[in-house]
């Protein structure tokens, strides 16, 4: 009869009692590692650790000072609900008239007067949750509030993203916002 060592049948039995999801949590690419033979507990934040904020690359917070979208408005985008950068990049395109493309203009104008604010305070929440950690000050009494804060702001953001995409196709025809979705390679050929 063989029998398997109690060591291996343990960890075995570990291994499958571990659920699908906690392996994942930190996307772990530790098995594409291992299949390239690169070293198994080096993690795929390696590096990240230099960031001057950790939970932001530079692109993200060179997006936040610039009050980009950064796929917040998704939702809205994807569904026929143009943005006012994209419109004003497609103005000939679409055949804005001057009054479509002056009230594009300060829509686009308003929202990044809205969105760049709460970017800086993004980055500044972050720092500070940052800092904290690596201070190692941080407590679990503060943790869910400051995290909420960070959450709020980054709602905010969002939402005035989205607010700015309705606003816009306010101010086009239906024809535009359909040749809008073509351009942008949402729904079909252009023509």
């Amino acid at each position: 009869m063989n029998r398997i060592p109690i060591a291996v049948l343990s960890l075995m039995l570990t291994l499958l009692a571990t659920p699908h999801g906690l392996a994942q949590q930190h996307g772990s690419s530790n098995h594409h590692k291992a299949a390239a033979g690169k070293d198994l507990a080096t993690s795929s934040y390696s590096g990240v650790e230099k960031r001057r904020v950790k939970a932001l690359s530079g692109e993200q917070m060179t997006d936040l000072l610039a009050g980009r979208g950064m796929g917040l408005a998704l939702a809205a985008e994807l569904n026929s609900y143009p943005g006012p950068l994209h419109v004003l990049e497609l103005r000939d395109a679409l055949g804005l008239t001057d009054e479509q493309a002056l009230r594009t203009k300060s829509l686009l104008d308003q929202m990044k007067a809205e969105t760049i604010p709460l970017g800086r305070q993004i980055i500044e929440k972050e720092t500070e949750l940052d800092r904290l950690f690596s201070e190692r000050k941080m407590t679990t009494a503060h943790l869910a509030e400051r995290t909420k804060t960070i959450a709020d702001v980054q709602g905010a953001l969002r939402a005035a993203h989205l607010r700015y995409h309705l606003e816009m196709a306010e101010l086009l025809t239906p024809e535009q916002i359909r040749r809008y979705s073509q351009l942008r390679g949402y729904s079909g050929q252009v023509d």
